[in-house]
């Protein structure tokens, strides 16, 4: 007689309810388990790129020393896109069967642009277009800064599936839905096909609870231990129910996991959860009941506090709390493009440690 397959939280979480989840990095290991449970897309940034390569470092080894001596003039920059580029069409040829199967609406994996462009737009809609042609299942991240915002409506127009990122609050993903829905409309106006495309505004909630913390500290703010911690739930929860109002054909994305709630609060919306493989782990391996929590408001007492106590969430709350001439200069933007940026530069480093060799180290 054979035993009944338990499926995990997360499986159960895909299967009976409106809400996908997404592995949070390209590395093989990570996404083959996460298909497994039921993801069905894939993201990655510089910081997941250099953890994923220290984690992987056999099966890239041969590879990076391949692409340095078939092209003997390109820079250490040029060897480093290469390889993230590799890295990512490896992971989005393990989604293609869902992307197939879906019809491009799902099965995607999202390879981000430079960060280091964060003020060009034309430059990274330059790089979005390439990267759109890598894969038929690539989507392409890009940073909801000023000039970001003019790079998603051109990426949208030329057709590329959009996956907005260094993004934490209400006003910046209501820019990106309406960014989005210009350049959608421009291609319905011209009769272009949009069917299968499919735009996703990430709001890294993580990443907002992480600021709230600092400030804290930082300016000696005390309120009830926890409260910090729903502070990307809240945004996120009030953002979707604008987005439901108006009707935009963009999907809202949740990331940068801190704690359960991040997954168990959300659970129930038509939305993205995209979940690094450790907290995957944790999660399949609770008792936490798999039930839908995402239209639970969250407490009026959290966000009242919240909202009297810290300026940056009422920037982050209200839909105009942010102009798009602020978000380069918002707190949590500052710090992670700062993160993105240096970890682009790690990256580099060890490329640099193939193609130069420390003579002091045998």
């Amino acid at each position: 007689m054979s035993a009944i397959a338990v499926k995990s939280p997360l499986q159960l979480t895909a299967e009976t309810t409106a809400t996908d989840y997404w592995n949070d990095s390209c590395s093989i290991e990570e996404l083959t388990y996460a298909i497994q449970n039921g993801a069905v897309g894939a993201t990655s940034n510089p910081t997941i790129v250099l953890g994923v390569l220290k984690k992987e470092m056999h099966l890239w080894r041969d590879r990076i020393n391949q692409i340095i001596k078939e092209n003997p003039t390109w820079s250490e920059d040029q060897i480093t896109w290469k390889l993230i580029e590799e890295m990512a069409v490896k992971g989005a040829n393990l989604l293609l069967p869902i992307y197939e199967r879906e019809k491009g609406k799902k099965g995607r994996l999202s390879i981000q642009t430079n960060p280091a462009l964060y003020r060009n737009a034309d430059a990274i809609l330059q790089q979005a277009v390439h990267f759109h042609q890598l894969a038929p299942n690539m989507q392409v991240k890009i940073p909801v800064t000023k000039a970001g915002i003019k790079a998603i409506e051109e990426a949208t127009y030329q057709g590329v599936s959009i996956n907005a990122t260094v993004s934490f609050c209400v006003p910046q993903v209501l820019a990106v839905a309406e960014a989005v829905e210009r350049g959608l409309r421009r291609r319905e106006a011209e009769g272009l096909p949009i069917d299968e495309m499919s735009p996703v505004a990430t709001m890294m909630i993580g990443r907002l609870d992480d600021w709230m913390h600092v400030l804290e500290k930082r300016d000696a703010i005390v309120v009830t231990p926890g409260y910090p911690d729903w502070a990307g739930i809240a945004c996120f929860k009030k953002a979707y129910g604008i987005y439901q109002e108006r009707g935009y054909r963009t999907r809202l994305l949740a990331a940068a996991y801190r704690h359960h709630l991040h997954w168990s609060e959300l659970i129930g919306g038509d939305v993205v959860l995209t979940i690094p493989y450790e907290w995957q782990k944790l999660f399949n391996g609770s008792d936490i009941e798999v039930k839908e929590r995402f239209f639970d408001p969250v407490p009026s007492e959290i966000v009242d506090t919240l909202y009297s106590h810290f300026a940056d969430f009422r920037r982050a709350y209200d839909a105009d709390g942010l102009t798009i001439d602020e978000f380069d200069t918002f707190g949590p933007t500052v710090r992670t493009l700062r993160t993105f940026i240096s970890s682009y530069h790690d990256l580099v480093a060890v490329v640099r440690d193939f193609m130069l060799p420390n003579p002091d180290v045998k």
